[in-house]
């Protein structure tokens, strides 16, 4: 029996809809038994609006559904509850949630998967299955109640819970089918609730009629939950698919960077979680909440984004005088056009010799001709070599080309240079194949990500995306790009990401213009590159301590290229620890 103070209670909360002026009056003229059903009601409009307020806020489905059982349940004092949902084709019902207290079951939601069968809502013969209470239930979209199973006339096959009765030593007594309908009254599903229990004996008993109301107000709140759980996380997953069909695209427009966006995002990620983890060190203050991690990952997914504008002649190039085709092959004809003119030049010479009545050429004129083929053919395969791009090219080689490129061959009558101008700038390139007009097509690519990345409407939570995203190249020392920022603004996001793309890209064995370093070179550079303030040290060491230098060697580098597993904190290789 509830006292007057807490009736005035809860008059003055606000949960019974009348005006505060009116309470004292109600209350006055209330009779005891009124004010006990008034207090009750407003208990229940309470405490259905609390389950409302909490569902709607839940977005994990699994936790979602636990928790609307575990309502159900308190509010009708049910010893067991299960949910059934509807499959996408509609022709079963599958288990996700079952509990029983007094039987210590909890399965499905976030405890583990349910090892029960789904039920077939058509039978073998197409009919309608309305053998089960769940199943006529989903069919005909009625509320159930059936006070005790074991008194049922056949209208429903019992055989099941009877079975598990006898299994497990229980006893089925009262059974509460209830719909879930959304919004478009469309049955996507059935909570129900197994004995009903006495308060105060612990018996069981009957669901009553006011039970069976509370239960159909909670599924109708329960099923708007559940729809907007499942839109929101369906919006999600199309979203994480087309991320991926983009990055995919990405990869997709060079045979030679196919998988790198993946690589990035994957080891990202592991660094992310590696800093989770830390409990000391210079980074145990950091830490990603489940948003900032969603918000990372799809930023490392879309990092290369811009790539999509590149010309595939710049990301392929694997050569220096590489663009549509590779242009040493023109050089090499123009060598052989060169070679036919000395051929030429030396057979009329033969027939001016024969002509004048001579029988045979000089020693030293058949050794001049050897000798300049010889210095052509040498020559060409320097040439060849030196497209490459493999090492850096010294003054003397640049000399050595500007030299070349002012020999002379003849095409159709018409004198031309062995190599054209922009050829002899290509070929001077000093490390790699790009030349500065190339590198910055390359180097476009971060701003062009970011740009392309800050036209989305991101949501709050993502709404960093777009920086993290376009800082991918920018250093510590402000010598990065596209934006040259300092180290106070570059977020510890960005940086993670920088390493994740510089171990990639010096590790991948597939880029058309170098082949994939040993890992001890790649960490040795990455350790310059700490020296020079590139990279953050921090997250080096990390790299090297939680072992995630072994384990994406492992994973991702050809075994060809692995030639030490650990290293030092300055990335310098245990020499005792080389694979066998």
């Amino acid at each position: 029996m509830h006292t007057e103070s807490d009736i005035r209670e809860v008059l003055k909360s606000g949960w019974v809809p009348y005006p505060a002026d009116k309470m004292d009056e109600i209350l006055n003229q209330a009779s005891p038994a009124l004010q006990e059903c008034i207090i009750t009601l407003a208990e229940r409009v309470q405490k259905l609006s609390e389950i409302g307020t909490a569902l709607s806020a839940e977005r994990d489905l699994p936790r979602l559904l636990e928790k609307i059982v575990e309502e159900a349940r308190n509010l009708t004092h049910a010893d067991g509850g299960s949910i059934y949902l509807m499959s996408d084709d509609e022709t079963e019902l599958y288990f996700e949630i079952a509990q029983t207290t007094s039987l210590g079951i909890r399965m499905g939601g976030t405890s583990g998967k349910i090892s029960f069968p789904p039920i077939p809502l058509y039978n073998d013969d197409g009919s309608p299955n309305h053998s089960n209470t769940s199943t006529h239930c989903a069919l005909s979209g009625e509320i159930i109640n059936i006070p005790d199973v074991y008194a049922e006339d056949g209208e429903f096959d019992f055989s099941g819970p009877k079975r598990f009765d006898e299994a497990n030593d229980y006893r089925t007594k009262s059974q509460l089918s209830v719909p879930f309908r959304n919004h478009e009254d469309e049955i996507i599903g059935v909570l129900q609730l197994i004995n009903a229990q006495d308060p105060d004996t612990g018996e069981f008993i009957p669901f009553s009629n006011e039970a069976q109301e509370l239960t159909a107000s909670l599924a109708s709140q329960a099923a708007v939950a559940i729809t907007n759980t499942r839109l929101i996380q369906d919006l999600e997953n199309l979203f994480n698919a087309l991320i991926q069909v983009i990055a995919a695209a990405v990869d997709e427009k060079s045979p030679y960077t196919g998988g790198h966006i993946e690589r990035v995002a994957n080891l990202t990620m592991r660094i992310a979680e590696e800093i989770n983890k830390a409990d000391e060190g210079e980074l145990a203050h950091v830490h990603f909440d489940e948003d900032e991690m969603k918000e990372l990952r799809i930023a490392a997914w879309l990092h290369d984004l811009g790539k999509i504008t590149t010309p595939e002649y710049v990301v392929d190039k694997s050569t220096k005088l590489e663009t549509i085709y590779d242009k040493i092959n023109l050089v090499r004809l123009r060598y052989e056009v060169k070679q036919r003119d000395i051929e030429i030049e030396r057979l009329r010479e033969k027939l001016a010799q024969s002509g004048n009545g001579e029988t045979g050429i000089p020693e030293d004129s058949d050794q001049e001709y050897e000798q300049r083929k010889k210095e052509l053919e040498e020559e060409r395969e320097w040439l060849k070599v030196a497209n490459v791009g493999g090492e850096f090219i010294t003054d003397e080689k640049k000399e050595r080309i500007d030299e070349i490129s002012k020999r002379i061959y003849k095409l159709e009558g018409e004198e031309k240079p062995l190599l054209e101008p922009l050829e002899v700038k290509n070929l001077q390139i000093g490390r790699g194949t790009l030349n500065e007009e190339e590198r910055q097509i390359i180097q476009n690519h971060a701003a062009v990500s970011k740009k392309m990345l800050e036209k989305l409407p991101y949501p709050k939570k993502l709404r960093h995306i777009p920086e993290y995203a376009g800082a991918h190249h920018e250093k510590l020392d402000g010598s990065g790009y596209p934006d040259g920022l300092s180290e106070d603004e570059l977020p510890m996001q960005a940086r993670i990401m920088a390493l994740a793309d510089v171990f990639e890209a010096l590790t991948a064995e597939d880029r058309p213009y170098k082949p994939g370093k040993q890992l001890s070179e790649a960490m040795k550079i990455m350790g310059f590159m700490v020296k020079d303030h590139h990279i953050d040290d921090r997250i080096f060491r990390l790299f090297i301590e939680s072992g995630l230098v072994r384990e994406y060697a492992q994973e991702h580098v050809k075994p060809k290229q692995i030639d030490y597993l650990d290293y030092d904190l300055e990335g310098q290789p245990i020499t005792d620890d080389k694979p066998e």
